[in-house]
């Protein structure tokens, strides 16, 4: 009978995967519950349980995470542009065509600037050359094309907590376009904060020039970034996490916290990386750049499906804690 890491699938070499997803460890804990005398995973506390949410975070980035990063990498590169355009699209309805450039600075600021000089000028090129219906028309291309980076997104996540999914295809792009939306408009609420902080900033120099030097050294360039990727990452994993795993007893913090921190460690590193240790001019010559986008968004993808990993690995189920709750129950009385 299956029990808890029963192996589901083989790798190439044809050793067994085991699967340590929620959703098979739910169906393990029922099974033990069916009979009790079947071996369970034992209750783990502390550092034994630190250990154990490790090593599935691991095997689980290990088994998908580099062929979803690949696929993550390819379109997040084939949605940014779309993105922009749609994000253009927005502000133009809302009477602020100055302010078009929004998304494109928002995303650039959480770039290395490796990255951000390969990206920024063809994204401005593409917005400014794009007005009236043909703005409008790239808004609605944009909405389909960004939605797929969306589902691939909830794809990693259907496989971290190992669920299928419930809904149609409709439903799931309909609601991608949703999210997209919400996207944008905490952009529009991203361009009130920094105007709001302007603001700030002017009447502490007109009214309490004594903190100017505070004021000056402030790095709320370094602060809202990180800020603006944790809450992103986090409204994306509320939003999309398999409905049976949404309820608040199933964290959702810890994973957005370790993309966070990983993006941000990624974008402080990236560029003496690229100095040191590689040359992707001499490989792939005029292609450098593009490649070199690539390769961030490769490891961006990497980490998101280690906080897709970690959240399932933290998860712990009803079932599970009634198995282990009957056979803390049994050992007690076999003492006895």
């Amino acid at each position: 009978m299956a029990t808890l890491g029963e192996p589901e699938e083989k790798n190439a070499s044809g050793t067994p995967i085991p699967d340590y997803s929620p959703e098979a460890r739910r169906q393990s804990a029922r099974t033990r519950g069916l009979d009790p005398a079947l071996p369970g995973a034992g209750t783990a506390h502390g550092v034994s349980r630190s250990v154990q949410v490790f090593r599935r975070t691991l095997s689980g980035t290990w088994n998908d995470g580099f062929v979803h990063a690949g696929n993550l990498a390819y379109i997040t590169l084939f949605a940014v542009f779309p993105f922009f355009i749609f994000g253009a699209a927005v502000f133009s309805a809302l009477g602020e065509s100055g302010d078009r450039a929004v998304a494109i600075d928002a995303v650039l600021r959480a770039l290395p600037p490796s990255v951000s000089r390969v990206i920024g000028p063809a994204a401005r090129e593409v917005i400014e050359a794009r007005s009236g219906w043909l703005l409008w028309a790239g808004a609605l291309f944009a909405l389909w094309t960004v939605g797929s980076l969306v589902e691939t997104i909830r794809d990693i996540l259907r496989r971290a907590y190992g669920t299928h999914p419930t809904r149609s295809f409709w439903f799931h792009r309909l609601a991608s376009a949703g999210i997209i939306v919400g996207a944008v408009l905490l952009l529009v609420l991203g361009l009130l904060a920094q105007v709001l902080i302007g603001a700030a900033q002017e009447v502490i120099s007109a009214w309490f020039p004594e903190f100017n030097d505070a004021v000056s050294s402030l790095r709320l360039s370094r602060i809202v970034p990180g800020a603006a990727i944790y809450m992103s990452i986090f409204l994306l994993f509320l939003s999309l996490t398999p409905a049976a795993y949404r309820e608040k007893r199933y964290p959702k913090w810890p994973g957005a916290l370790l993309v966070t921190v990983w993006w941000i460690a990624v974008t402080v590193a990236f560029p003496p990386l690229l100095r040191t240790m590689f040359s992707y001019d001499l490989t792939y010559g005029s292609l450098a750049g593009i490649m070199i986008t690539l390769f961030f968004f490769w490891l961006i993808g990497l980490g998101t499906v280690a906080g897709a990993e970690l959240n399932a690995a933290l998860a712990s189920t009803p079932e599970e804690e009634d198995a282990e709750s009957t056979a803390v129950k049994s050992e007690e009385e076999a003492a006895l």
